[in-house]
């Protein structure tokens, strides 16, 4: 059987399992990535070398990068459904997918660190303020689209873009500071929160 690899605190190992409960596919979770489980050691950094979840496991067959893992359950298990078959549509989500893993997801780091772990060197209040403003402006970003651009982040359809685009939103909203107002994405998310392949992934979670 299928197995993904990985915390399901990490927004990267959600979006392989949101991918997988869209398609109905049937899978098994292991438990990888701290404080759970040390990703650095032999036997995890033989499947991958980075030490980094999700990683994906089919018979003989491994992948990492969650990217890379959402597009080949879409392909492998799911026929493409989670795409639009034209290719400019096709682009534009994957636009959105890597601009969620490359930009929305720079900036919260910070915060996360330092309002929800509490970790010790986060404590600078000029870089959280800085931290924040710096999310809050990628976060107009999605913003501005999503006043415009239809019921998912590309159109009409619901696409991977819509799985990575819903994860970087849980996050910005379960942290708490003082929001920039965000109706458009607010309206958004709670329509993605209400599909029930999303439920388990964006309900009791840790941010």
């Amino acid at each position: 059987m299928l197995k993904i690899l990985g915390r399901v605190t990490s927004i990267n190992v959600r979006k392989a399992l949101w991918v997988l409960d869209e398609l109905g596919v049937a899978y098994e979770r292991e438990d990888w990535g701290l404080p759970l489980r040390d990703p650095m050691v032999p036997a995890f950094l033989a499947l991958n070398p980075n030490g980094q979840v999700p990683v994906l496991i089919e018979g003989d067959f491994v992948l990492w990068e969650s990217i890379a893992i959402m597009g080949y359950l879409n392909q492998t298990h799911g026929g493409g459904a989670l795409m639009p078959s034209d290719s400019r549509a096709q682009a534009l989500a994957m636009q959105w997918v890597l601009w969620q893993n490359n930009d929305m997801a720079s900036h919260w780091g910070y915060p996360l660190r330092a309002i929800i772990r509490k970790e010790p060197g986060f404590d600078d209040p000029e870089k959280l303020r800085q931290s924040l403003a710096n999310w809050t402006t990628k976060m107009a970003i999605i913003e501005a689209h999503l006043a415009q651009s239809g019921a998912f982040v590309v159109g009409e359809q619901f696409t991977l873009a819509d799985i990575a685009i819903t994860l970087g939103l849980h996050r910005w909203f379960a942290i708490p500071f003082d929001h920039a107002p965000m109706p458009a994405a607010e309206a958004y998310y709670r329509r993605m929160c209400q599909r029930p392949a999303a439920k388990a992934w964006l309900a009791d979670q840790t941010p």
